[in-house]
């Protein structure tokens, strides 16, 4: 099969007007209307507004191109392929209408040899306003309703959801040739499906690899047909021994080291690989990979018709959901390993769909891995990534969690609409399934349990639709097209059946009463979920990012501009309104961004560090949200520009593999009211050890008793065994004799096998200090903050005890070894991993006021 690209020389126009001009393919409307000076950055101020009025006009492209006699001649078929067309689409070559598509999450395939002519063939596709539509949809049904963030209608469309808005996305539906246009000349036939399954024996000693492949021949399509259909024209089937008297099909399999296991034997055989190289999760092993390549022949291997190439993991991966001593498990089985998530929920990288690119994946995801993340959730309003992104995942040892793109909103399964995300679902599962890192399927997110609360109009026909799609048809289909993979209907669920979908003691669970039911952090010490797959608190981006979007007398937090770039509803007074419990009132706004980032970071730490000490009754958490669309106050723990956040650097401490951390006693769990009768304040800490490895960690617990000046007062030390996957308490520690707002304690986690001397020198595996009241009534002393810069390193130190130190350059973008740390005086290197030591500042808590 040979294939051309169809990428270049395209050009566009606004329907109605009379030139064309350029255009990028891949791409998008918005891309190419910048790219000509036809619209302001929509990012900027309030330039969404005017970017949105666009896209209530319709736009089309154009393109003209050439094909050689002899491939038209010699093909037995030619398809047009488009891999991505969003959205609402007429599709015309050489005059003749193909189809009217109306899917961006399908690949659209149609078989036009007898359209093609050698010279100026003529491709149009004209693209219908998306925001009309959907208001023409609402109107004709406005029973179906979707998250009042979005525009309404927007149920009705098979578009990424988040381009209508969302509590943190703007409303720019953009629209284009999204992904890549191709020919492919088909000589007598083509591969369907190639489809990998591994039958493991039960020590993983050996596994099977068995392919289940699927063709198409081109002796199948109409040769005289004058109307050319979508290439549903397939009539695909299984490669069957009556195939083997014309075609030949042979596989060749390579280990991670370029060695060849297998070279070209026949396909039906199951493969046996012994002592196979196991692919784990990021932080329990290394990531092999496998080549496998298929190639369809003639019967005498003279001619290639189709050839596949896939790389591969070899492991078993699954869900626990059995019944325990607290209700039902839930838990990622990775080669009969358990393992405690730890990860974010990933959103679209860009609300410009041309800005998305497989570098600045690679590069977002590598933040994740610096960050010890195991997981990744793909959240089901956006769009399913690209193959990049799960090749990088597979890479990196991510597992990800893929949620089919439905999310928070009510859909009526007409018949039109039950082929569509049947043909939709049929695409992304066999373009994913190889993938080592795709760990689960999951049907949407948030419908089960808002549904089965009544939201969005859920009556009974909407209910019993909700059933028929995420708990019939999908799982299914799962079934013929990938068995071998956990489906879970919902996130929240147990599993279906509006069975209490957001249960503590069943299935995955989505908390938010810390944000918006304004609850405080300790409130996650109540609860004990079984997999925390969403829960979240806001910050501001970076002040760099925060210029990017704004005039100097628009940076104000309650300014208009400000909230336009705040889609959570009330949410900045959220953050003051935390703020005033923790901290003193910032005096200005770049402080103020400093304090709402060191909030969202210790909030998550309360979270996490709380339930990873209950390992083994809780075993995920993914927090809401890795990343950014747009420059916008958010969950995000890497803003839009990829600078780094407090919380992300939290995080790779919280999710180190060993961790160290406390349950303390003070006034956080007792009373913030100052004015309260006085009474007995309980002071103390329980240390934990969380060893997320599967090693027995031999390791030495120290902590001190400190006064602001960071002089010991009391310190303590035992040695602790910690067995692999397991979290162990220590004793607790009265604290009554200590200073309520000029005590504070320090801890750190050392290996055993090392002196006083060489622990110095190696630094803590992990560690951390706890005040027993707010920040903001501590007695701090002026810690003297000063930073030195030796060659990729930068010195801090300190005369005192400084809680949450920053470093930061001038263009706030260096990525560092450690940042917002604490510091017991003296000093503390940091390595430079990326960016420029420019005009390097340090600050701490001390200097909120």
């Amino acid at each position: 099969m040979q294939k051309i690209e169809l990428n270049e020389n395209w050009k566009m126009r606004i329907a109605g007007e009379d030139s064309f001009f350029p255009a990028t393919v891949p791409g998008s409307v918005y891309q190419d209307l910048l790219d000509q000076g036809r619209m302001e950055d929509p990012y900027f101020r309030d330039n969404e507004d005017r970017a949105l009025e666009i896209m209530k006009q319709d736009f089309e492209y154009r393109k003209f191109f050439d094909v050689d006699k002899a491939q038209i001649a010699e093909a037995d078929e030619a398809l047009l392929r488009f891999h991505g067309l969003d959205t609402i689409a007429d599709i015309t070559l050489n005059g003749t209408f193909l189809k009217q598509v109306d899917n961006m999450h399908r690949t659209w395939d149609f078989s036009v040899k007898q359209l093609l002519k050698e010279k100026d063939n003529e491709l149009v596709i004209y693209f219908h306003s998306p925001v009309l539509y959907i208001a023409d949809q609402f109107e004709k049904d406005p029973a179906i309703l979707g998250t009042e963030d979005a525009m309404r209608g927007f149920p009705k469309i098979r578009k990424g959801h988040y381009m209508f808005g969302w509590d943190w996305g703007p409303r720019l539906p953009d629209a284009g040739i999204w992904k890549p246009v191709e020919l492919l000349f088909v000589e007598k036939a083509r591969l369907t499906r190639v489809y990998i399954r591994q039958n493991w024996e039960s020590d993983l000693s050996e596994v099977k690899l068995c392919l289940e492949t699927k063709i198409a021949e081109a002796s199948s399509f109409s040769k005289t047909a004058k109307v050319i259909s979508e290439t549903d024209y397939a009539k695909e089937r299984e490669f069957s021994a009556e195939d083997k008297k014309t075609y030949r099909l042979s596989i060749t399999v390579m280990d991670p080291q370029g060695e060849k296991i297998y070279d070209r034997v026949e396909a039906a055989m199951p493969l046996v690989i012994e002592k196979p190289q196991l692919w784990w999760p990021n932080g329990f092993g290394s990531q092999p990979l496998y080549t496998v390549i298929t190639e369809l022949t003639s019967a005498d291997e003279k001619r290639i018709y189709d050839r596949t190439e896939k790389k591969i993991g070899l492991r078993t991966m699954t869900m626990n959901t059995e019944k325990d001593a607290y209700g039902n498990a839930f838990a990622h089985v990775v080669n009969g390993v358990p393992i405690f998530a730890m990860g974010a929920d990933y959103i679209p990288e860009d609300n410009i769909l041309h800005r998305m690119n497989s570098a600045r994946t690679r590069d977002l995801l590598l933040q994740c891995k610096a960050a010890n993340f195991n997981c990744i959730r793909v959240w089901g309003g956006g769009l399913y990534p690209d193959d990049s992104f799960f090749d990088i995942c597979d890479e990196l040892g991510l597992v990800v969690w893929q949620d089919f793109m439905f999310a928070c909103a009510n859909y009526r399964l007409t018949e039109d609409f039950e082929e569509n995300i049947m043909a939709e679902l049929k695409d992304q599962i066999r373009r994913l399934a190889h993938h080592a890192s795709l760990g689960l399927w999951c049907g949407n997110n948030e419908m089960e349990m808002f549904v089965d609360q009544g939201e969005w109009g859920a009556e009974n026909e909407i209910k019993s639709d909700y059933v028929k799609i995420y708990e019939y048809l999908f799982p299914k289909l799962l079934k013929k097209e990938d068995p071998d993979r956990f489906y879970w209907p919902a996130s929240p669920s147990t599993g279906g059946g509006f069975d209490f979908p957001n249960d503590p003691d069943r299935g995955d669970v989505h908390y938010w009463e810390v944000w918006h039911g304004n609850k405080p952090f300790t409130e996650y010490r109540k609860f004990y979920f079984r997999y925390l797959s969403e829960f979240g608190f806001q910050s501001f981006p970076s002040m760099k990012t925060v210029e990017t979007f704004t005039l100097p007398q628009d940076r104000n937090v309650f300014s208009y501009v400000m909230e336009k770039h705040q889609r959570n509803a009330a949410a900045n007074g959220k953050i003051m309104n935390y703020m005033e419990q923790t901290f003193l009132y910032p005096n200005s706004l770049d402080t103020l961004i400093y304090a709402s980032q060191l909030l969202q970071a210790e909030a998550i730490r309360y979270g996490v560090e709380h339930f990873r000490r209950n390992r083994g009754r809780c075993m995920g958490t993914v927090y809401w949200q890795l990343n950014d669309c747009w420059p916008v106050a958010s969950w995000s723990s890497i803003d839009y520009y990829g600078r780094w956040k407090a919380l992300h650097y939290y995080a790779k401490r919280f999710f180190a593999p060993v961790l160290l951390s406390r349950e303390e006693e003070g006034l956080l769990n007792q009373t913030m009211n100052v004015n309260a009768e006085p009474f007995p304040v309980r002071k103390s800490i329980r240390l934990n050890v969380t060893n997320e490895t599967m090693q027995e960690k031999q390791v030495v617990v120290k902590w001190q008793l400190r006064n602001p000046d960071a002089k010991v007062l009391f310190e303590q030390e035992c040695k602790v065994t910690v067995p692999p996957l397991s979290a162990v308490w220590l004793d607790r520690v009265d604290l009554e004799q200590a200073e309520l707002y000029a005590n504070y304690v320090s801890y750190q986690l050392f290996e055993d096998n090392l002196g006083e001397a060489d622990q110095k020198q190696a630094g803590a595996i992990s560690e951390g200090t706890v005040l027993f009241c707010p920040p903001k009534h501590f007695r701090f002393a002026d810690p003297q903050l000063r930073a030195r810069i030796e060659g990729d390193e930068i010195v801090v130190s300190a005369s005192a005890y400084a809680k949450s130190i920053e470093i930061r350059n001038e263009n706030d973008d260096l990525i560092l070894s450690d940042n917002f740390f604490d510091l017991n005086g003296g000093e503390k290197r940091v390595k430079i991993l990326k960016g420029k030591a420019d005009g390097v500042q340090v600050r701490s808590v001390y200097d909120i006021r």
